[in-house]
Parts: structure tokens; C-alpha cells; sequence
């Protein structure tokens, strides 16, 4: 992709060469990287899930669509895609749809809770250079992770990196949701991820699609994220943070990464049904820019809606402008204030100087936003706190003259089809 910005916006004027941070925040010609929910449908039912996944929508985008996206992509010199969901694994075609990817020069990252990552799949993968694959594992033991990622979770995750490695595939990903249960296993994640010939990468928990519902609970104490950065600034340079934790630079030293919030200047979301958002953690009609299925496709919601167009214009800090660290992190992360229900030009709700806390304290409680859709297999955020496991449900063959997925959604449960021959077509 080239590094240019949008037509007809240049760097802001000042004094000094203007950091490449700066560039960025007046939006690119293409996304650096394009997260993409290619389904809702899951076999999981994670208590924290960004998209609040568990059943398909009948409006998901078909194989040609995918594939015209991928065609646009490629003309618009996206590096790599990174590929989410739900479970995309669980999508048919998703094998063709990464193999069409990679052969037109757009990379493939996709994140996957391991259901289909067979041994035959591992070998597959470990033969494509252009592909990158995430297990995901929010417990560094069973009894961490399964409590929120669901019953044997953890014993699929071990058994699809154990599959990867075995197959030769180095630098495969282990992808760890930073909540105030997994801190104090920090160590004990880097040696598994050691152990298995991958690299660790830690994210933010933000309060979005069902972790709105628990954030409160999962997210870590004040003095779990002076931990979290002080393990950062020791192990940085070797553990991917997705520019997740730019909040936490407040604490003196910047992190590794972009500290920026690049929502709609260097990254945005695609979902399942073609929506385009500014964040892949503000699935919100606030941060809904426009869809791929409308004239112009995706190239024309990137480069033209009025959305985008203001986040790119100069930010106003707000009241954290005033701030020693305001440079650093930018007033934090939009989706994580949005979502608590804080002014976007206000602290962020985990602020390290704890303006994030007295601002939680005065907000109004009944008035917090909620997530645009709720994709869950049980859809009441009380029932979402409960059934943590696996949910089995059941999946029509698709037809060839039917151009629209069932409305059903996968019927994998986190063990099926171990054992058999050839999965994942």
C-alpha cells in the first residue's frame, strides 16, 4: 500500500519534521490493516466477544462479494487483512476465500479459537508464506481460560498450536486478551507461546459487544496495568501489543507501536454484512461510516464519508489536552470511553492518573450505549454472563443456487470432526 495521504489533506503546519504518527492522523489512501468479521456465526459463546458472535445473519456477505473485496483491496495495495469473526473458520468457503486472498497479493492474518485447525489444515497453512494465523487463549491454564472462553476451550487452543508447530509453522500468534484475571500469568503465556515456537501478543480488553456487560468485572485493576506496562517495557520489543495499550504511556514511557488511535485513519472494520466501521471495537451505528455493498464499494466509504472525513480533521483533547501525556496517548481509546459512557474528548476510563475513574464515578448509569447488534446464541446480557460453554447448533449445506447463506448458524461444537480423515472444506 503507499503511504499517501487522502486527496487534498496535507500534514498541519508547525515547526520541526512532522513524525510519521502525524501523517497518520490525517488518514491514508487505504487502511494499513483491514479487520474483517467475515461471520457472526461461532461455536463459542465468549463472555468478552468484541462482536457478541454465536449465530450467522442471513445477510453475510456472499463468496463473490468476498472475492469482489478482495479484487478492491488489491487494487487499493492493501498489505494484509485481518480476518475475524465469530469463528471464520466455520464459514465454507473460508479456505477459498484465503487462498483467493493470498493469490492476489492480499495477506491474510486470521484469528481462530482452533476448532478446525486439524493437523492436514496446520500443514496447509505452514505452506502459504502469506498467511499468519491467531489462537486465541485468554488463560495461560484451563481454569483461567475456560471461565471465559467456555468448557474445553483451552484443550483446543494447546491442540491447534501443537498442530502448527508440529507442521513447521514459525511465528504463529498467541492471542491473549489482557483481563484482571490472566495479568499475574503473563510469564507462564510467553513460555507457552515460547514452548510452541510462537510469538505472544497481548491486547486490550475493550467494553464492547458482550464485554459490555462484564468490563467491570474483567478488566484490569489500576495497579494490574502499572504491572502490565512495567512486563511491557521488559518484554516489549519481542510481544505484539496491536498498538493496544498507548493509554499506558502515561506512566512515563511510550510502548512499542504506533500510540495512536488510528480509527478511520489507518484501520476500520468490515462485517459480516458489509458494514464499514471506524473501529473494529465500536460496532456502533455512531462509528458506522457507510457499506461495501452501496455504489463505490469499500474504496469509496474509505476515501469519502463524511465519518472518516472527521476523524481525520485535528482533535480536540478536550479536557485532556492540558495534560503531561496528552502527546502520548492521545486521550486514549474511543471505543473504550464511547462504550462507559464518557465524552470521546474526555480521559479514557483505565486514564493511569486515574482522571478515568472520577469520571466513571459522575456518569449516568442507565444511559450507557449498546452494541448495534447482539449476534449471541442466548441474546439477554444476563444469559450472556451465564452459558459460557460451547453451544451446538445445526448447519444446512449450502446450495449452489442459493446466493445467500442459511439463516442457521454452525453446528460445530469446539471438538467436532477430531479424527476424521481431512476438515475445514
Amino acid at each position: 500500500m503507499t503511504a499517501q495521504l487522502i486527496a487534498g489533506q496535507q500534514p498541519v503546519a508547525g515547526p520541526g519534521p512532522k513524525r510519521l504518527v502525524d501523517h497518520f492522523e490525517l488518514g491514508l489512501d487505504a487502511p494499513i490493516c483491514l479487520t474483517w468479521e467475515l461471520t457472526y456465526a461461532c461455536n463459542l459463546s465468549c463472555v468478552h466477544c468484541l462482536s457478541a458472535s454465536g449465530r450467522r445473519d442471513p445477510r453475510e456477505l456472499t463468496t463473490g462479494e468476498c472475492k469482489a473485496i478482495i479484487d478492491e483491496l488489491e487494487r487499493m495495495q492493501v498489505f494484509y487483512v485481518n480476518i475475524g469473526g465469530g469463528e471464520p473458520t466455520v464459514r465454507s468457503d473460508f479456505w477459498e476465500l484465503l487462498d483467493y486472498a493470498t493469490s492476489h497479493h492480499v495477506g491474510v492474518k486470521f484469528s481462530t479459537n482452533g476448532v478446525k485447525i486439524t493437523p492436514d489444515v496446520a500443514e496447509r497453512l505452514a505452506a502459504n508464506d502469506y498467511v499468519d494465523v491467531q489462537i486465541s487463549l485468554d488463560g495461560a491454564t484451563a481454569e483461567v481460560n475456560d471461565a471465559v472462553r467456555g468448557g474445553q476451550s483451552y484443550d483446543m487452543a494447546l491442540r491447534a498450536m501443537r498442530n502448527l508447530s508440529a507442521a513447521g509453522m514459525k511465528n504463529f500468534k498467541v492471542s491473549v486478551v489482557c483481563t484482571r484475571q490472566n495479568i499475574p500469568q503473563l510469564d507462564e503465556f510467553k513460555a507457552l507461546a515460547d514452548r510452541y515456537g510462537a510469538q505472544l501478543r497481548l491486547t486490550r480488553l475493550r467494553p464492547s459487544g458482550r464485554a459490555v456487560d462484564v468490563w467491570d468485572e474483567l478488566h484490569p485493576t489500576q495497579e494490574q496495568q502499572r504491572e502490565l506496562y512495567n512486563w511491557l517495557v521488559a518484554h516489549g520489543e519481542n510481544v505484539l501489543t496491536g498498538d493496544s495499550f498507548f493509554h499506558l504511556a502515561a506512566y512515563g514511557q511510550a510502548l512499542p507501536g504506533l500510540n495512536l488511535c488510528g480509527a478511520g485513519r489507518v484501520v476500520c472494520l468490515i462485517d459480516p454484512i458489509g458494514d464499514v466501521y471506524a473501529c473494529p471495537f465500536a460496532i456502533h451505528d455512531e462509528f458506522l461510516a457507510g457499506n461495501v455493498r452501496e455504489p463505490g464499494g469499500f474504496q469509496r466509504v474509505w476515501r469519502e464519508s463524511d465519518l472518516f472525513s472527521r476523524l481525520r480533521e485535528p482533535q480536540n483533547g478536550g479536557a485532556c489536552s492540558s495534560c503531561d501525556f496528552f502527546d502520548s496517548c492521545k486521550g486514549g481509546c474511543m471505543a473504550a470511553k464511547f462504550f462507559t459512557g464518557l465524552p470521546l474528548d474526555g480521559p479514557d476510563p483505565e486514564c493511569v492518573r486515574g482522571f478515568g475513574e472520577e469520571a466513571l464515578q459522575q456518569r449516568d448509569d442507565t444511559a450507557l450505549p449498546r452494541p448495534s447488534g447482539d449476534h449471541s446464541h442466548r441474546t439477554s446480557p444476563s444469559s450472556s454472563r451465564k452459558r459460557h460453554g460451547p453451544v451446538p447448533i445445526t448447519l444446512t449445506r449450502r446450495r449452489e443456487d442459493i446466493t445467500v447463506p442459511p439463516v442457521s448458524a454452525c453446528q460445530e461444537s469446539p471438538l467436532a470432526g477430531f479424527g476424521l480423515p481431512r476438515e475445514g472444506r
